[in-house]
């Protein structure tokens, strides 16, 4: 099974114009194996269809945790990182997770980045743990 993982197409724009803060507002939330993602069409969190329900799930899902963002001069690297993000004690399926930056309204919630797990991952009242990757959940080399 290959994780795979892609930024919404117009993130550098919304960063750019202000409408996108890496920081404690930024949310991960679950999707059904029936959503079809799209970094071009799901801009805001309201374009997002067919979130997961199921016992320790929390529609709109979790903030993330520690989000910290470091530069790296040798290679021009930003790097996004945060916590592993953990629904604990939870019965649940998904396929897919959406990162966002949470205003607190859906229509102005922009989309940040996608995660396709590559098969449908299953918790039975056990947690249920997105482990983001080593080198951070996201990086952009300047070059």
């Amino acid at each position: 099974m290959a994780v795979t993982g892609f930024l919404a197409g117009n993130v550098p724009i919304k960063a750019f114009n202000k409408e996108v803060q890496w920081g404690t507002s930024v949310k991960v939330m679950l999707l059904t194996s029936t959503a079809a993602p799209d970094q071009d069409t799901w801009i805001y969190k309201s374009s997002v269809t067919n979130e997961i329900t199921g016992t320790g799930y929390t529609a709109g899902g979790q903030a993330i945790a520690s989000p910290t963002a470091t530069y790296t001069a040798a290679g021009n690297i930003s790097t996004f990182d945060a916590a592993d993000t953990v629904w604990s004690g939870s019965t649940l399926t998904a396929r897919y997770a959406v990162i966002y930056y949470d205003t607190g309204t859906a229509a102005t919630s922009p989309i940040i980045g996608i995660i396709n797990f590559g098969a449908d991952v299953s918790s039975t009242a056990a947690n249920f743990t997105i482990t983001w990757n080593a080198s951070g959940i996201f990086t952009f080399t300047i070059a």
